[in-house]
């Protein structure tokens, strides 16, 4: 854990319009990860070059053969959640610049994702009925701190 006065930076975003579940899976993929590789791991995400694992929201997914990298059968391509994280990530890495620090030594110290506020509408199915058609946006956030050399 980095000392209260260690060289960290933060980027966080809230009310994002991305699905928590596949938001929060690939943020657990990428903590711990060099920015240069972070970066690099969302961008074939994008271009389905690596999956995503998932471990917690498994239900109905079916497998690919890419999961086996991280010992698991489950995986999938959230191309969305990478495009937000990856603009979270830049963002992260900017304030890093503008207080002064290596880009070269950070790391993905802390990633967070958290549900929003459901979005609700409302879908009309027939003999009157009226059922919700929710959104599950989320907040997350993001520390960057140097590896120490």
């Amino acid at each position: 854990m980095p000392a209260a006065n260690a060289n960290i930076c933060k980027a966080r975003a809230s009310n994002m319009p991305v699905h928590v579940k596949n938001t929060c899976e690939t943020a657990n993929a990428m903590r711990g990860m060099t920015v240069k590789r972070a970066t690099a791991y969302l961008k074939n995400i994008i271009n389905r070059k690596e999956c995503v694992p998932f471990k917690k929201f498994r239900g109905g997914i079916g497998r690919c053969a890419q999961a086996k990298n991280f010992n698991t059968t489950i995986g999938r391509w959230p191309q969305k959640s990478a495009k937000y994280l990856l603009d979270l990530l830049q963002n992260a890495v900017s304030n890093a610049e503008y207080a002064g620090l290596d880009c070269d030594l950070l790391y993905v110290y802390h990633i967070q994702v958290n549900s929003a506020p459901l979005g609700r509408r409302r879908t009309y199915r027939a003999h009157g009925v009226i059922n919700p058609y929710m959104r599950h946006p989320c907040h997350f956030e993001m520390v960057l701190t140097e590896k120490a050399a």
